[in-house]
């Protein structure tokens, strides 16, 4: 999830009562509701590093409590604000939990579990950027501040925690709009089920969401291609003229070279729903041009930032690999 909902659900866990519980509550909710993702600094070092980091340890249980301490040692330390530790422990580990809460709804998926299992775990109910729930919490921003021009206006007397009824509605109507994503969710994925796509019966099914609740991207895994198609809530079907068949390819040496690769093998620690494409290279038709990609996040013409790429010579040699995204990290041979 975005780091701008993340921060205003953090600001909303203070003004909603922990403010109450400790001085610099509400730093410590927004910062602790961010700080799992501090591992962006992984970026720094490659874009295949990043993937490996990002959502990895930081996003996991055991690390909870970890992330929820060093937010209060911020404040505490870095701002010189006193605290009161363990209630202000306590609303940093709700803040982290929130985090980790949101990341679950999201295509993305978070490893709970690591060290000891790097299983990714994910509903698929909301984009990673929902609009819908900047304009929920931003509601929860602007009503009080509406509140207290109007109360100016006719002398009202200021309240002590201003803004707690405006987070604590944001955040049931948030709930509230996941779990209706939720439901959805399931009519979606009730829809691929009864309704055959392909003729075949599928090795798994799944349902990605896109910016309208009742608008959903079916996938259906077969067993030699992939089958997307838009599925339409509103009336109970699916699109079938928009119906994608996209085919696996054929095993070949090549795969097996790039698979050997580094950024290869941290893509298919990440990888969901995996498409293998072996076409010639552009510049040398006697090599072969073998990508690695997540069907969440792109398709062969557009692959997307969970892609590899890797030249590969007639011998089964790897010349040179890419890491996807708008500017791929090459590294030639």
């Amino acid at each position: 999830m975005d780091n701008l909902t993340h921060s205003l659900v953090g600001l909303f866990l203070a003004r909603a009562g922990f403010r109450r519980l400790s001085p610099g509550a509400t730093a410590i909710t927004v910062i602790a509701a961010n700080i799992p993702d501090a591992d962006v600094v992984s970026w720094l070092a490659s874009r295949p590093d990043w993937l490996h980091w990002h959502r990895n340890i930081t996003h996991s249980i055991v690390a909870m409590p970890v992330m929820a301490i060093l937010s209060v040692m911020l404040v505490r330390f870095a701002g010189r604000k006193k605290v009161r530790w363990m209630p202000a422990f306590v609303m940093a580990l709700a803040a982290v939990i929130s985090h980790l809460l949101l990341d679950m709804t999201n295509i993305y998926a978070v490893r709970l579990f690591l060290p000891f299992s790097g299983q990714w775990l994910s509903w698929d109910l909301t984009p990673v950027v929902d609009f819908t729930i900047w304009v929920i919490l931003l509601l929860g921003v602007a009503m009080p501040i509406l509140g207290r021009l109007v109360g100016s206006e006719i002398g009202e007397k200021q309240k002590a925690y201003p803004g707690a009824g405006a987070a604590i509605f944001s955040l049931l109507l948030l709930t509230a709009y996941d779990g209706s994503r939720a439901y959805f969710h399931q009519q979606a994925l009730q829809a691929l089920s009864t309704q055959q796509v392909s003729g075949e019966t599928p090795l798994r099914i799944a349902a990605f969401p896109t910016l309208n609740p009742m608008m959903w991207t079916g996938l259906e895994e077969l067993p030699d291609s992939w089958a997307e198609i838009p599925v339409d809530l509103r009336q109970s079907r699916l699109h079938f003229s928009e119906l994608q068949t996209i085919h696996k390819a054929e095993p070949v040496p090549a795969m097996d070279a790039a698979r050997r690769e580094r950024d290869f093998r941290i893509l298919t620690e990440f990888i969901r729903y995996p498409l293998w494409t072996v076409n010639p290279a552009p510049d040398d038709i006697a090599s072969s041009q073998v990508t690695l990609l997540d069907l969440r996040f792109g398709q062969p013409l557009a692959p997307g930032f969970a892609s590899a790429t890797a030249i590969v010579d007639a011998r089964n040699q790897v010349k040179s690999t890419s890491f996807g995204g708008l500017l791929p990290s090459v590294r030639p041979r």
